[in-house]
């Protein structure tokens, strides 16, 4: 006998995958729009080109694996992981790096482990973190000089054959270091008031990088107004970097200050976009909190003392081993009890 299947009174609409990624996808926008605008065309570029791959690697594997392509490719993951590595990869990074990266991405930390929802690492960070140790030239000097779009930004065309060039070194008078890597260089043996007089860090705190952050910041608290997300992990994140910012960092003269940690990164994009990926993020809300906050200390730690400028693709992975840990010992109260069981049970002695 066949029982109608119904939703629970609480539950008054559901939302789909696919719509839910739409509109991460739209809150990114305006982050994408202040990358434009600042740095050229280069990460519209990469969006454009990791998104169409993303979409047709996903297709060839679910081909191999006997799925209905058209059922899974509407559900927008895959795009999702093409747009948060075209936003987060340098602007004229070669199209074969980025490829590698989205390859990376789905194939092997996606759906190599089964697909949506059996994936236990962020998708994008491991096609991010691959590229970045495997290609370190060509992802730490393609970095596009700060310059307005409409003054000073080479041309559409310009950049596209850069970008297909496939050459691994940057381009004279076009690309930059960026502000935490000048700033974490540099402050060695040169005063902060001497390091800022760089040209990446302008008249503010990082020429352009703070408006991409603004765009990322305003473009994830409209995902917590449509309780896409929750805010605990964007939290958590933010309070777990401020903190160690404010107890190692106090002097200007020998750590980047917090202002730059927050607005001269990945910071917004990090915490908003790639840190609360539901698959391979914690569940409960405090677990959320601890495991946003584990990513904070750790991109501070990694900034501050590691060999890398910046961190969030290492530190959400390396938060993302510790979910299971952290979902065991912090699972939400269960309806009708007083608290939640924690750890593991005690057995009674007979």
């Amino acid at each position: 006998m066949a029982f109608a299947q119904q939703s629970s009174p609480h539950a008054h609409h559901a939302r789909p995958t696919s719509r839910v990624m739409l509109w991460v996808i739209i809150a990114a926008l305006p982050g994408l729009f202040a990358q434009t605008v600042f740095f050229g065309w280069g990460n519209l570029i990469n969006v454009v080109w990791c998104v169409a791959l993303a979409m047709a690697c996903e297709a060839a594997i679910l081909k191999l694996r006997n799925k209905p392509i058209g059922f899974f490719l509407k559900d927008n993951t895959a795009a999702v992981t093409g747009l948060l590595l075209g936003l987060s990869l340098p602007q004229f990074a070669p199209w074969w790096v980025s490829g590698i990266a989205v390859v990376s991405a789905i194939v092997v930390a996606k759906q190599l482990y089964g697909g949506l929802g059996s994936n236990p690492f962020n998708p994008a960070m491991v096609g991010y973190a691959l590229v970045l140790i495997s290609f370190p030239v060509a992802m730490t000097t393609n970095w596009a000089e700060p310059a307005l779009l409409w003054k000073g930004a080479p041309g559409f065309s310009e950049t596209l054959s850069t970008i297909a060039s496939a050459k691994q070194t940057a381009v004279d008078g076009w690309t930059m270091a960026t502000p935490l890597d000048e700033y974490k260089h540099k402050i060695a043996n040169r005063t902060a008031a001497e390091v800022l007089q760089h040209p990446t860090f302008g008249n503010g705190i990082a020429r352009g990088w703070e408006w991409v952050n603004a765009g990322f910041l305003a473009g994830g608290l409209l995902l917590v107004l449509l309780r896409i997300i929750t805010w605990h992990i964007p939290v958590g994140f933010l309070a777990g970097l401020a903190a160690m910012s404010l107890a190692f960092g106090s002097n200007a003269d020998q750590y980047a200050p917090l202002s730059m940690h927050l607005l001269a990164g990945g910071t917004m994009l990090g915490a908003f976009f790639i840190a609360t990926d539901p698959v391979s993020a914690a569940t409960s809300h405090q677990g959320k909190l601890i495991y946003g906050a584990g990513i904070g200390v750790l991109i501070y730690l990694i900034r501050t003392w590691g060999s890398y400028p910046d961190a969030v693709a290492f530190s959400v992975l390396l938060m993302n081993f510790a979910v299971p840990f952290i979902d065991h010992y912090t699972p939400p109260r269960t309806y009708g009890h007083h608290k939640a069981r924690r750890g593991v049970p005690s057995r009674k002695q007979g």
